[in-house]
């Protein structure tokens, strides 16, 4: 370009000087000449010169236009340059791959072209990561203390980990508890004896017997002390959603076991509204500022779970937040009815995506509920059962359709764990209570499928356990992104650490999820974002049993990267 406006300005002056010299030599000639013949021809030389003299002055100026209309028409990504990281069943883990790994000479391989418009945005994302349990917090004190500032690095650091943003915890204990727990005294209808000390006052290694004779190597660490050191990683930057799974045992009636199954009492819905609001202020008195809650975990177990459960149907979930939950958080100062954006957000439901509709209907359709409630949150179980219902696209989509001024998180997923297998169950048919499924898969799918019909956030489950999926006192054994083996100390990241990894490192809070256009093959899914700093990122997964080579189109530039067998792909694009 510097090259080519030179040129043009070397013609300009060159012809400017020439007219200059004609001028003077013609003024030179009629000092010399009489008013004759001689005169005459030299007025049609000058008048024939300058008119060759303008039209090539005329150039010059045209030449200088359309080169600064080329230079107002580059385009805002020409300096983008990417970078393509890859999590593969061949090993890849992560992976930055080299300009080699990312080209092909084979004309074999199919050729798959994608469009991105940036500008074309839709929702805004508001994280990605997994929960904080009880039983996440005693395998961190089974550990050295280096090794478990490392695994919250690798956890919470945007630069040296996943950036996990979007995190979950529970209220009262949960089916990843050691045990049952409360925050009161039984039958202490004033809450006089609230207190969270459960969740602070450490392990004692008698609560079950997984965690019995296993060495802790710090008894006083528990779910507090884990959330606080999270939050001390350098860049951690995550939000907390908070649910009950069951109020005391004594407020309910029907339960089969100790705070399983059965209801809530209507004549308790008051004192466990206010309970809720008081644990909300005692974990900010402890430095942490809850940013959602949902009323109650799977509302709809109220007979068939085998953990810490309440049921509440569409009417009574709409109820207890009308006339009890909502009006308690915004006396406490806690729910902004003006902005539900600057206080805590409620999201109701909190249950398998299949059956939401009918569900949030009840509580949306009542403007005196539907003002309390900020969003949907949901969970993807049963997972066999995703694949043949498209992901439950359809009912994500009615829901988008129905509600668009309700927000969407997906709140909560797991598999069953394959103690002897951790690693290779994830890229091959795993079968659970749900059934059977391909778990990487159905991870991948299920995500993209999600962020593609206005989800804005993705929680897994616990974000640590046990190599044996422990400790779970109902029997009930997870995999986790991280797994520890408490005895030898071992840490595990396992194939859904990374596939996390390919949304929460470069799909950042405030993100929008943006257009991408292009050719629709089988095996093949894929979704893009927008950060607040201008980088982009577009994640792929390949189902297929060969690789493809995929293009991507960002205005007047390509990105060509070949995506590997069973893979996932992010082409993170970004200024250099």
């Amino acid at each position: 370009m510097k090259k080519s406006l030179f040129s043009i300005a070397f013609l300009f002056n060159s012809v400017r000087n020439l007219q200059i010299h004609y001028v003077s030599l013609s003024v030179e000639t009629n000092s010399k000449t009489s008013k004759g013949m001689e005169a005459l021809i030299t007025k049609k030389k000058q008048k024939n010169h300058i008119t060759k003299i303008t039209w090539l002055h005329a150039i010059a100026i045209a030449l200088v236009v359309v080169s600064c209309k080329s230079e107002t028409q580059k385009s805002a990504y020409d300096d983008y340059v990417s970078d393509v990281y890859q999590t593969s069943q061949a090993g890849d883990n992560l992976k930055l791959l080299s300009r080699d790994e990312t080209t092909t000479s084979s004309s074999d391989v199919k050729k798959v072209t994608l469009e991105l418009l940036p500008d074309e945005e839709f929702q805004k994302y508001y994280g990605f990561g997994a929960s904080f349990t009880e039983s996440s917090a005693w395998n961190l004190a089974t550990i050295p203390v280096e090794s478990r500032k490392q695994v919250l690095t690798k956890l919470f650091s945007p630069t040296e980990g996943a950036g996990f943003t979007l995190t979950r915890t529970h209220i009262n204990s949960s089916d990843y508890s050691n045990n049952h727990y409360t925050y009161i005294e039984e039958g202490d209808e004033d809450l006089s004896t609230f207190s969270i000390h459960e969740d602070m006052k450490g392990f004692t290694g008698d609560e079950n017997e997984q965690v019995r004779d296993v060495e802790l190597v710090e008894p006083n660490y528990d779910l507090i002390p884990m959330i606080l050191e999270a939050s001390s990683i350098p860049g951690a930057d995550f939000k907390i959603i908070a649910s009950p799974w069951s109020p005391p045992s004594w407020m309910k009636s029907g339960e089969t076991s100790t705070m399983t199954n059965g209801s809530l009492l209507p004549e308790y819905y008051g004192l466990w509204a206010e309970y809720m609001s008081k644990y909300v202020t005692a974990y900010k008195e402890q430095g942490i500022e809850l940013w959602g809650m949902t009323p109650q975990n799977e509302p709809l177990h109220a007979h068939d779970a085998q953990w810490d459960s309440n049921g509440f149907t569409p009417e009574q979930g709409r109820d207890f937040l009308r006339d009890h939950l909502g009006p308690q958080l915004v006396k406490d100062g806690h729910l902004n009815l003006d902005d539900l954006e600057s206080g805590l957000r409620i999201l109701i439901y909190d249950h398998n995506k299949s059956t939401m509709n009918d569900y949030v209907q009840k509580t949306y359709e009542d403007p005196e509920a539907s003002k309390y409630a900020w969003g949907t949150g949901f969970h993807w179980y049963t997972n066999s059962e995703l694949k043949d219902n498209n992901w439950y696209a359809e009912e994500l989509a009615e829901l988008q359709k129905n509600w668009p001024n309700k927000a969407m998180i997906h709140t909560e997923s797991s598999i069953d764990i394959d103690a002897n297998d951790p690693i290779g169950q994830y890229w091959r048919a795993s079968t659970d209570y749900a059934g059977t499924f391909v778990p990487f898969e159905t991870y991948a799918n299920d995500i993209i499928t999600d962020l593609n019909h206005g989800t804005q956030g993705y929680i897994e489950w616990c974000s640590i356990l046990s190599h044996k999926g422990q400790p779970n006192p109902y029997d009930n054994f997870n995999s986790a992104p991280v797994l520890i083996n408490p005895v030898t100390d071992e840490v595990i990241y396992t194939p859904l650490y990374y596939l996390l990894s390919h949304f929460s490192k470069f799909i950042r809070p405030n993100a929008h999820r943006i257009a991408l256009k292009g050719d629709n093959v089988d095996g093949l899914i894929y979704t893009a974002a927008k950060n607040p700093d201008g980088s982009m990122a577009v994640v792929v997964y390949n189902n297929n049993e060969e690789a493809h080579e995929i293009t991507i189109k960002l205005d007047t530039k390509t990105y060509t990267a070949q995506i590997a067998p069973r893979a996932i792909q992010t082409i993170h694009l970004k200024s250099k």
